[in-house]
């Protein structure tokens, strides 16, 4: 069996160099692909475009395939620019829900995404990245930087648990997005290592258990929303985190715990399209209208 990634080696390892986590990923990353770190990281800014695009695309209001998602990235566009007075959760956060509808519409509506860790939770590593990259004047580069501490947590989760929504529920899809987004912000926002790990905790955390129950075996609904409500997860771990509040679990026992659960789940809550949201009468029903005579769970793989 090969042997388990430990976040948390990583971060003391980090710690005891003196290095912001962004750094010690940048240096480790480039020695193991044997490249050097200004590739590695034009690697990762050649990824932003990609993602902006998304952004734009879900603006757009493009429906989805299946039809039950599209246009709701639009209406959050709208409220922002025209309500400001009656945003309940302000400007970082109303971003960030916008830019993971308008990532995950686009997703829905077979556009280009770059699935960050997964097509179904593409929306929430942009949406933090953008909203914060907006709010704190960051630049690609620094960015760039971000998505190389988020694909460094990304490695752990999969190799501790997992990144499958079929293999471990939705929390290991939209969580594990939620956990890289939150660690990739605290980098960011100029928090230590250490502050690093106890965001993708208290991320991961408040995720558990979370089942993957796509309605028509489509990746529309609830995955859409979903993006949204894992990006502020990610943002108030992040803000926690910065401000020294801890994990009583540490990080490597909490990716652990997460692939446990998913283990547990019955396959009815793991993708199948055959419990939760997509067993409700109307969930029954838009699979009936949908896929009559096709039988359900089309699509659910993607």
């Amino acid at each position: 069996m090969a042997q388990k990634l430990s976040l948390q080696q990583w971060i003391a390892q980090a710690e005891e160099k003196n290095l912001t986590f962004a750094r010690f990923c940048l240096q480790r990353q480039a020695t193991d692909m044997e490249t050097t770190e200004a590739a590695l990281l034009a690697r990762m800014e050649a990824l932003l475009p990609v993602m902006r695009d998304s952004v734009q695309a879900g603006l757009r209001g493009q429906r989805s395939i299946g039809g039950l998602v599209g246009g709701d990235a639009v209406k959050m566009e709208a409220f922002r620019a025209g309500n400001p007075d009656k945003s309940v959760v302000g400007p970082v956060l109303s971003e960030a829900i916008t830019m993971a509808l308008a990532v995950g519409e686009a997703n829905a509506s077979m556009g280009r995404i770059v699935a960050a860790p997964t097509a179904g939770s593409s929306g929430v590593l942009p949406a933090v990245l953008f909203a914060l990259g907006k709010s704190h004047g960051l630049s690609d580069r620094q960015l760039g930087e971000g998505l190389l501490v988020a694909g460094a947590i990304g490695m752990v989760v999969a190799s501790r648990a997992t990144l499958s929504g079929a293999a471990g529920g939705c929390q290991a899809e939209c969580g594990a997005a939620a956990a890289m987004a939150a660690g990739a912000a605290v980098d960011l926002c100029g928090g230590r290592p250490a502050q690093v790990g106890e965001a993708v905790a208290m991320a991961l955390k408040n995720m558990l258990g979370l089942v993957c129950d796509p309605v028509a075996g489509l990746v529309e609904v609830p995955c859409v929303k979903r993006n949204a409500g894992a990006a502020a997860q990610a943002l108030v771990a992040a803000e926690m985190a910065l401000a020294g509040i801890k994990s009583v679990i540490p990080v490597d026992e909490v990716i652990d715990a997460m692939g446990s659960v998913g283990a547990a789940l019955p396959a009815t809550l793991r993708e199948t399209a055959r419990g939760g949201l997509a067993e409700t009468p109307t969930g029954r029903e838009w699979a009936k209208k949908l896929f009559a005579g096709e039988g359900k769970g089309k699509d659910a793989s993607r």
